[in-house]
């Protein structure tokens, strides 16, 4: 006889995820750009950036219920250059409503500067932290 198991403890909020992203992230701070529209200026997203998101939103699962409470992102950027600064705001902004619901529930952070000219990419790992009443 097969013993009966508790699988609350296996939903994906209790587990991390993980998962890359192929392509070079654009630095958030970096990456706006002044335009004038109707005689009013404004600030937009860079060309990358712009770019990137759309690849990103490509490529990022979307996790059905999204992650809830505290959580820690551990992320691995592959950088194509030397160029780039070290900046994971843009990702953390484009894995709302896909990995969780904002961004402002990312208590702990842990990123990482690698460089790979032949494969840029963002390996991503996001968990629970904490228990959340």
């Amino acid at each position: 006889m097969i013993p009966e198991t508790d699988d609350i403890d296996c939903t994906p909020k209790n587990q991390p995820i993980s998962f890359f992203i192929l392509g070079e992230p654009a630095s958030k701070a970096n990456s706006r750009r002044v335009v004038r529209y109707g005689g009013v200026s404004r600030l937009i997203k860079s060309e990358k950036a712009l770019s990137y998101s759309e690849v990103f939103r490509q490529q990022c699962p979307v996790i059905t219920p999204l992650l809830e409470g505290d959580l820690c992102v551990t992320l691995h950027i592959h950088y194509a250059s030397r160029r780039p600064d070290l900046d994971e705001s843009l990702i953390l902004d484009l894995m709302q409503d896909c990995i969780y619901k904002n961004d402002r529930q990312v208590k702990e952070r842990h990123c990482y500067w690698h460089l790979d000219k032949a494969n840029p990419r963002a390996e991503i790992t996001v968990q629970s932290i904490g228990v959340n009443p």
